[in-house]
């Protein structure tokens, strides 16, 4: 095969835990008999409350093909090439086994919200039921660097005040506010997403919607912008580079010759244009990109409408199409619509293999 395949997960393969129909169909097109892929495949998602092993684990499970975890692709996943921040004390917000996945991912002092809490008792106090009874403080002597943003924590008001304290005090929270350090100690962001589908009728809170508060109180506070060192996550060009990577790695394992050449993004459209000036010193980090095309190829079983129009201009008001991307990449009409649109994640596989004229 000449191309590979980059599944998006909610929305496309489940429906928060309950799988979509079309999805175990279309995995038994594309592995043998003895389970084995025949084409390179990469599940990206901005999940990042897992390891990937639990991840692969439960695709296995899902789809019923067996997934190793180097198929997965989490929204943390590019973390491995910061390597400059792994010897530090890293504050990391977000849920699940938040310290197993810090050093997973290769970072040797993860620092939790929680934990900062415990340090710091005085600093959390929105919620008069935790406000301690005695106040003694056992203070942090070292300094805390960076800030990752994992995803959307469960307290958001404790990690929106000890996150901002932690940017305010250049990384010695307790410590008075000193605004005129900017810019502020670096923050790392995985999964941008503003709205995520689950098994409600709605779409719920993502972590970008977090963001975009933490932002904004950032901006309230200080008059300035928060800055990013790294976004990541779809639609971040990090993240499909990475994802690259490891189709690459997928095709070099099994000793396929033919160079990939085009992507096929199977769930929302692929990357769209960074306006920040972020760090890329990631990029050392992997080979030069060998793939000439990414396609999007759109399912309508996730949070995307295909009869919701684009607008032509990016200023327009309210009352058309809102841009629900970060503020840091721009909207641009040509890059947000899909190459193709289908039914769902079946029809998908069936068109790429049209479009590839590839008989397994």
């Amino acid at each position: 095969p000449s191309f590979g395949f980059l599944f998006d997960i909610d929305g496309v393969l489940v429906r928060g835990k309950t799988p979509i129909p079309a999805a175990k169909t279309a995995f038994q097109k594309l592995v043998n008999s003895q389970g084995q892929f025949m084409v390179p495949v990469v599940f990206v998602t901005n999940a990042g409350n897992c390891l990937r092993q639990e991840k692969a684990d439960q695709l296995s499970q899902l789809l019923g093909v067996p997934i190793n975890q180097d198929q997965v692709m989490m929204s943390h996943s590019p973390l491995r090439m910061f390597k400059r921040y792994h010897d530090k004390c890293v504050l990391v917000s977000g849920q699940g086994p938040l310290l197993d996945i810090a050093q997973d991912l290769g970072f040797c002092q993860p620092i939790t919200i929680e934990t900062l809490r415990e340090k710091h008792p005085l600093l959390d106090v929105v919620d008069h039921d935790r406000r301690p009874n005695v106040l003694v403080s056992v203070y942090l002597c070292f300094q805390v660097l960076p800030v990752v943003l994992f995803g959307e924590p469960v307290r958001w008001e404790t990690n929106l005040q000890l996150i901002i304290d932690v940017l305010l005090t250049s990384g010695y929270p307790g410590n008075p506010y000193h605004r005129e350090n900017y810019p502020h100690i670096p923050v790392l962001a995985c999964n941008m997403d503003l709205m995520w589908v689950a098994e409600a009728q709605s779409p719920r809170f993502g972590h970008g919607t977090f963001m975009v508060c933490l932002e904004n109180i950032y901006k309230k506070i200080t008059g300035k912008d928060l800055k990013y060192e790294a976004l990541m996550g779809k639609p971040s060009k990090v993240t499909y580079q990475y994802a690259e990577y490891l189709i690459r790695a997928q095709a070099a394992e099994r000793q396929w010759r033919h160079p990939i050449h085009t992507l096929y993004a199977i769930g929302g459209p692929a990357t769209l244009s960074q306006d920040e000036e972020i760090d890329n010193g990631w990029e050392n980090e992997l080979a030069s990109a060998a793939a000439a095309h990414c396609r999007s190829v759109l399912v309508c079983t996730g949070v995307y409408n295909p009869h919701t129009e684009v607008p032509l201009d990016t200023r327009a008001s309210i009352a058309e199409t809102v841009f629900h991307g970060h503020r840091d990449f721009r909207f641009e009409p040509g890059l947000v619509e899909p190459d193709h649109i289908v039914p769902d994640v079946d029809a998908a596989v069936d068109l790429v293999f049209q479009l590839e004229n590839f008989a397994p």
